[in-house]
């Protein structure tokens, strides 16, 4: 008779190749994520790139101001005539300068209404990145308890896998010793053994759902790990508070950050408008300059007697002046902008309607799902009772022989269905229970320590 526990030891072994260690909860593997995740780090680099945008507006409207210097060397040999004693000679100048200066310079804005409105714009911009940065911090958590429970689900299945399989194989040798003394059909045995090679590749089917939910988990929090906590046998099964639908919409409608980043994209869009339209207004800047330079220049002149002259000069300067630009005509560029951004805010308008359509769906969708899942583990633990009790009984059947080995076996896969199933279904109430919180905006990691308190 084939066995492939070793098989299912091996590969289990392999996967979980580490040290012993005790059980991670599903506030440890979240806070492992919080560290190792590339998707919420990405997020988080997004969120303060975009924060920038603040102090890039403000620096648009603060003095602008710049020094300068300069350091230059002119040499020139020019050749040329001159009247000397009522008579025309030919002459050669030379001149030789050397200069160096520095400069200061100055630009303030006086108005620019573009500029003051993008300023207004930027408080918004920073909002949303911060909300789409929290939404992703939800949203790991929501990624990390789906992983986390698809690993126990997938454990409980192989456990589960793994007891059919054994107690197929001992229907399986009593079938044989039966045959053997003349009580069965070989047909009993036959069936047995179909029976048992189906639990077989049920139980390698359940290695490798295993074996890629620990790998979907590592892929979040980026190690390994060997050992979850699961749920108590008495899992309190709460429902909602507070007990409405209604009141649940109505948070959802104010605190999904989901919807809240829609909103702020809306309002980012309507200062889109007032920012384009600024572009038909004038705008008025403040130019100031002080100079400083110094010029040492030697001219020599020949051939007409003398020393060279040397000519110092050291300028100095400063001036200011206020530039008034006012648009006349653009072509038709302005008012085009102004347009494209009317429309840009009917598709945020309309994005905002949409996501708060779906907001309050998704609200009320996980609000029945915590409803109809604590209904569904109740019944599904009632289920295993009673799928377990009419296998003892068929088991019983088949010893007097009112029962065939087909009914066993049915019997068998029946048990093992509802406890893969029942197994699901609390881990599914859990995690409607985090939905339901995110699609409130209002999930925490303190609803993570609440479930902690459920696992052991």
């Amino acid at each position: 008779m084939p066995n492939i526990r070793p098989l299912a030891i091996l590969a289990i072994a392999t996967l979980l190749a580490g040290p012993a260690s005790a059980a991670d909860s599903l506030l440890d593997v979240y806070q492992r994520a919080l560290q190792n995740d590339p998707t919420i780090r990405e997020a988080e680099a997004t969120y303060l790139a975009l924060a920038e945008v603040k102090p890039q507006a403000r620096a648009a409207l603060l003095p602008s101001v710049s020094v300068g210097a300069n350091v230059g060397s002119q040499y020139t040999d020019q050749l040329g005539g001159a009247t000397f004693g009522g008579g025309v000679q030919g002459t050669r100048a030379v001149t030789d300068t050397d200069s160096h200066g520095w400069s200061l310079s100055l630009t303030q804005t006086i108005f620019d209404w573009g500029r003051y409105t993008t300023l207004k714009q930027a408080d918004k911009r920073v909002a949303r990145a911060q909300t789409d940065y929290e939404a992703a911090k939800q949203a790991l958590l929501i990624r990390v308890a789906t992983a986390y429970f698809n690993v126990l689900a997938a454990k409980d299945n192989l456990a589960s896998a793994v007891s059919a399989r054994e107690a197929i194989a001992r229907q399986l040798e009593q079938a044989q010793r039966r045959f053997e003394v003349g009580l069965i059909a070989i047909t009993d045995v036959q069936q047995s053994q179909a029976g048992y090679d189906d639990s077989v590749a049920t139980e390698i089917q359940a290695q490798r759902l295993l074996a890629t939910s620990y790998e979907q988990l590592r892929e979040i929090i980026g190690d390994v790990v060997t050992e979850l906590a699961g749920p108590t046998d008495e899992l309190p099964l709460l429902s909602p508070d507070p007990a409405s639908p209604e009141q649940w919409v109505r948070t959802a409608l104010g605190q999904n950050l989901t919807l809240v980043s829609s909103r702020l994209a809306a309002e980012v869009a309507e200062y889109d408008i007032d920012i384009q339209k600024g572009t038909r207004l004038p705008t008025v800047n403040l130019q100031a300059a002080y100079t400083d330079s110094t010029r040492d220049t030697l001219s020599t002149i020949y051939p007409v007697p003398g020393v060279p002259i040397p000519i110092p000069q050291k300028p100095v300067g400063h001036s200011w002046q206020v530039n008034v630009q006012f648009p006349l005509f653009t072509g038709g560029l302005n008012r085009s902008r102004v347009q494209q951004s009317v429309y840009t805010h009917r598709a945020a308008t309309e994005e905002l309607e949409r996501i708060g359509r779906q907001t309050e769906r998704q609200t009320r969708d996980a609000y029945l799902g915590v409803i109809s899942e604590i209904q569904r583990v109740r019944a599904l633990k009632q289920s295993v009772e009673s799928n377990r009790t009419a296998l003892r009984a068929t088991e019983a059947g088949f010893e007097v022989g009112t029962q065939t080995t087909v009914d066993v076996l049915t019997s068998q896969k029946n048990l093992s269905t509802a406890e893969t199933t029942y197994s699901r279904s609390r881990y599914d109430y859990i995690l409607n229970v985090l939905t339901l919180k995110q699609a409130a905006g209002n999930l925490s990691v303190t609803d993570v320590e609440q479930v902690n308190g459920w696992l052991h």
